[in-house]
């Protein structure tokens, strides 16, 4: 989806090179994140990591590469909960600004990650 400048919320954030270094960075700041660090102890991050950029491409309305699951599925039994959650979301948009993405981007894609919220906390 195309926005008011005709180009896609992947293409403002630097499109492929961007979310390609934005996801190896993201890695690396969850697994040294306390909160956070238990749900990857044993997870293949090299595999999380290009399932990870294909899906957030598809989320920012880049190509469609993402094939996985859902991400309910994806997410269900892993007793997210919303400390989790915010802590991921706020890694992403940190190393988003991090590499440049103008402040009113880096908005709507917290807008775009917090409607996620429900299909990925586990349920109280």
């Amino acid at each position: 989806m195309a926005d008011r400048y005709g180009v896609s919320m992947y293409e403002l954030v630097g499109g492929h090179a961007v979310v390609s270094t934005a996801v190896s960075i993201l890695y690396d700041r969850v697994a040294e994140d306390a909160v956070l660090r238990s749900w990857f102890a044993t997870t293949d991050l090299t595999r999380l990591r290009a399932h990870q950029r294909a899906f957030i491409a598809a989320a920012l309305d880049g190509p469609q590469l993402f094939s996985g699951r859902s991400i309910g599925l994806a997410h269900a039994g892993l007793d997210i909960d919303d400390a989790a959650f915010s802590a991921f979301a706020a890694h992403l948009v940190a190393t988003l600004q991090d590499l440049g993405v103008a402040s009113d981007l880096l908005s709507l894609v917290a807008a775009r990650i917090e409607q996620l919220r429900a299909t990925v906390v586990a349920p109280r």
